[in-house]
């Protein structure tokens, strides 16, 4: 019989995000749950809540993933809306996703 030789297999791609930055988003979505029950204090919780997200996530994907500032911008914006949402529902499903998409064992290694 004929041996077919087997594909040859895609190059991994790197994930959009830095592990740190998915963490990051966890964590802050998570402090959500300590503020839910108070309307009233939205106005301060949600930019807090963006800010708090969106300026270290841009810091680390410079740093980290070595992104352009736009992108890092964009990135730190898109995580910074996720985190602002005012309830613990949005933040984890995405930030797990994307923690394990990024590579949750060795986060401080880039390959």
């Amino acid at each position: 019989m004929k041996r077919t030789s087997s594909p040859t297999p895609l190059p991994d791609m790197p994930a959009p995000f830095h592990p740190y930055s998915a963490a990051l988003l966890i964590v802050v979505d998570n402090l959500w749950n300590l503020a839910d029950w108070t309307v009233i204090g939205w106005f301060l919780t949600i930019p807090l809540s963006f800010l708090s997200v969106s300026v270290p996530v841009f810091w680390i994907q410079r740093r980290q993933n070595r992104d352009s500032r736009q992108v890092a911008l964009a990135k730190a914006v898109f995580l910074g809306v996720i985190a602002a949402v005012p309830f613990s529902v949005t933040g984890t499903p995405v930030g797990l996703a994307l923690l394990a998409w990024a590579g949750f064992k060795h986060p401080w290694k880039r390959v």
